[in-house]
């Protein structure tokens, strides 16, 4: 079924990596335990623009607290496949987050570096709590030591593009992750 999410080179084919099925499930999955750890307080929720935004959607569907939701827009990739290691904000949150409980939420941990820089300019904020929650980990890409508190999947060193993220602005919409193999 030809989207126009598909590659237009047929050298690189598409692989589903985790089903759009699997996804859901681990996204309420992640709620539950969002919901039961902070049971009675109201959190902030920060969108990391522009690969996680689908998930977010998905994911604050699923919590059943008081919540207000933030964007912050980071570019660390451009159009390539290995994150440059510079940290660029496109988009700062508008909420100060003195005193609050918050939650940052992140497509992708790769080199760590993006969320590891994330979190020590939110933890200047003086949140009362700062947590992570990533969709996916690369734990044999990682240039630091790094782990998200709430944890959709741990995957290889393939190159991941739907559910949000993408390759040079493609694949966003697809509703599984999946990633390009090129042909020889």
């Amino acid at each position: 079924m030809p989207t126009s999410d598909q590659p237009a080179d047929k050298s690189q084919q598409l692989k589903i990596l985790i089903p759009e099925v699997r996804l859901q499930q681990r996204v309420q999955e992640i709620a539950h335990e969002i919901n039961h750890d902070f049971q009675g307080k109201e959190i902030v929720c920060i969108c990391i623009l522009k690969g996680s935004f689908i998930f977010f959607s998905d994911l604050i569907r699923h919590i059943d607290l008081p919540m207000s939701c933030e964007f912050l827009g980071v570019s660390s990739y451009g159009n390539k496949m290995v994150s440059s290691g510079e940290v660029k904000i496109t988009l700062d949150i508008n909420e100060p987050l003195e005193g609050k409980h918050v939650i940052v939420v992140e497509d992708i941990i790769d080199s760590g570096l993006t969320l590891s820089y994330i979190m020590n300019s939110l933890r200047a904020r003086k949140p009362a709590t700062l947590k992570s929650c990533a969709l996916l980990f690369k734990p044999d890409s990682l240039k630091i030591d790094i782990e998200a508190d709430y944890l959709g999947f741990k995957i290889g060193n393939e190159f991941v593009v739907g559910y949000g993220t993408d390759y040079a602005g493609k694949y966003r919409g697809l509703p599984y992750v999946g990633y390009l193999e090129h042909g020889h």
